[in-house]
């Protein structure tokens, strides 16, 4: 495992967190819409070019049928152009050693889904249709995951999972945990037999030869949330078996009032195993990206 720590693209916060992100451990930033969490996801996945040659991914998981402006955001910030791989599209497993054939950066999980993002929102009958469709949508997540990691990208953001009263009801929940466990967290050779499946020994020797070690990819999750404030964000309570409990970094972006006025700042709730500036830093969102006011 490497012991680099991953720059977030924002100098700053990397020296807020002793350098960076760990590798192979799960950071969240939590903060309302619009606060400006995508533009520090794509900073971060931006700062992989210039770390370890690749830019990180991005996997949306917005039910609300749109995507939340990654691509203008990034043309924007970076002149970045995403190429997306569509979750409904068939994967051709013999391309899959091509890098200018399988090398993508976007994909948007759930497009049909509406706004329902729990059980109780749907009827047995849609929940049935829900579970069918997350099956069929696996194997097409499980083939653009895996398709980045063997060519040497080594970051995911994970964006568009939507506030919950109880997360555990939530199916972005439920999506995320099998692809954080199943895929991100998994021994390279076992993510291919998942996807590979009988054709796993006739490509075995190409498996080898493209082999990574997940404990060098950083998953950055970002978790819409009700609360506004960042005192609020501060104060709302983790729960065991949370996301948040698991995490090994947690930032939380809010607004807070000054004077008459608002503005936004940023605060490391946690960040495991590392000395960290637990400081109310604010900041302003520009045209390419966030920049800290320290």
């Amino acid at each position: 495992m490497s012991e680099t720590r991953q720059k977030t693209g924002i100098p700053q916060l990397d020296e807020m967190l002793s350098g960076g992100l760990l590798p192979g451990k799960l950071t969240v930033v939590l903060g309302a819409t619009g606060i400006g969490k995508t533009q520090l996801g794509l900073q971060y996945a931006q700062a992989g070019l210039g770390q370890e040659g690749q830019t990180g991914i991005l996997f949306d998981m917005a039910t609300r049928g749109d995507s939340q402006s990654h691509s203008e955001y990034a043309e924007r910030m970076f002149q970045w152009k995403i190429r997306e791989q569509s979750v409904d599209e068939p994967f051709d497993l013999e391309q899959i050693w091509e890098a200018g054939q399988v090398r993508k950066d976007y994909q948007h999980l759930f497009r049909q889904s509406g706004r329902r993002v729990t059980r109780r929102d749907m009827e047995l009958d849609e929940w049935k249709e829900w579970k069918l469709e997350f099956v069929k949508k696996l194997d097409a997540a499980i083939a653009y995951f895996y398709s980045n990691f063997v060519h040497g990208v080594r970051r995911t953001v994970i964006d568009g999972i939507e506030p919950t009263e109880r997360p555990s009801e939530s199916f972005q929940f439920h999506a995320f945990e099998y692809v954080y466990h199943q895929i991100l967290r998994k021994e390279y050779d076992w993510v291919a037999r998942d996807l590979f499946r009988a054709q796993f020994r006739s490509n075995q020797e190409l498996i080898h030869r493209h082999q990574y070690d997940f404990q060098e990819i950083g998953c950055l999750l970002l978790l819409t949330t009700h609360e506004v404030m960042l005192d609020d964000l501060i104060q709302r309570p983790i729960e065991s078996g949370d996301v948040l409990s698991n995490a090994n970094t947690i930032i939380l972006m809010g607004k807070i009032r000054e004077g008459n006025r608002m503005s936004r700042a940023l605060h490391i709730a946690k960040h495991r195993g590392s000395a960290v500036d637990e400081s109310l830093v604010p900041y302003e969102i520009q045209e390419s990206g966030i920049r800290l006011l320290t």
